[in-house]
């Protein structure tokens, strides 16, 4: 998708963050923009700064985690826009637990977002993207997509699904030579405000608090702007890319997958002990 001047965008978790950059980003391009996310508030903001820009935005309160709503928020967008070009499955939460403390509810609380939000607006818009002829899925992953982290199993469970789903829809996509194609974003740290937002439970051995943990995300690894983010996803879109990994600390960590795919596993451990336990 060489250009979106006139093209129609959807973006879920539009509130603030990467969405709301993605938003504002394809609007200075010149596209269309249909937002969503459980944030009323937030999102009368968002469509308001896209609008800025002499293009229409429509603003629609979804929790992706609803199959149903989601569907009904692909319908809608067709028949405001009579079209649309592409989907960006953006919404994401955290929940931060050892496994043993991490509770049935916050588990199938975080899946049914970051996973099955995904899920939902992949299939839900994917017949109207083939339909417009030109159409791409975008997909949020994350760096927690390509290494595991203690204490992050529930967000590792979802983003490394987030990953497979993302690229055997490629493989098929390609396979078929169908008019869509599908881009899986690995994201590193970013300034937002999902370590704030987020569930927290017991970390078990690692024994940290909230309150240390939002804080060594915020000043120590959220380190690129939402803004940043933006251009770099946007222009692996324009590019067709497969997967995008966004930020320096995301090239790192693939890096070290790629050269120690099992044995990082031990060198995370032993620089955790060395960092917690002096």
């Amino acid at each position: 998708m060489e250009q979106f001047e006139d093209k129609v965008v959807a973006v879920t978790g539009a509130a603030g963050g990467i969405g709301r950059a993605l938003a504002i980003e394809f609007a200075r391009r010149g596209a269309h923009l249909a937002v969503s996310d459980v944030d009323e508030q937030g999102l009368k903001e968002t469509a308001a700064m896209v609008r800025t820009y002499d293009v229409e935005a429509h603003a629609k309160t979804v929790d992706v985690a609803d199959r149903e709503a989601v569907y009904a928020w692909a319908e809608e967008v067709v028949e405001e826009f009579g079209r649309v070009n592409v989907i960006v499955n953006n919404a994401g939460v955290a929940c931060t637990a050892s496994v043993e403390d991490l509770s049935y509810e916050d588990f199938e609380w975080l899946m049914g977002i970051n996973f099955w939000g995904v899920v939902y607006g992949t299939k839900a818009f994917l017949p109207h993207l083939r339909a417009s002829g030109e159409g791409h899925v975008v997909n949020i992953s994350s760096v927690f997509g390509l290494i595991a982290q203690p204490s992050q199993s529930a967000y590792n469970a979802a983003k490394f699904a987030v990953r497979g789903f993302t690229e055997s829809l490629r493989a098929e996509l390609e396979y078929e030579g169908a008019p869509v194609s599908a881009t899986s974003v690995h994201p590193g740290g970013v300034k937002t405000n999902i370590a704030r937002s987020g569930r927290f439970a017991d970390t078990g051995a690692l024994e940290r608090s909230p309150d240390e943990i939002i804080e060594e995300f915020e000043r120590k690894l959220a380190r690129l702007s939402p803004e940043g983010a933006a251009l770099q996803i946007i222009e692996a879109v324009r590019k067709d890319e497969r997967r995008v990994l966004v930020g320096t600390d995301a090239q790192i960590i693939d890096l070290v997958q790629r050269l120690m795919p099992s044995g990082y596993v031990g060198a995370l451990v032993k620089l955790l002990r060395s960092r917690y336990r002096g």
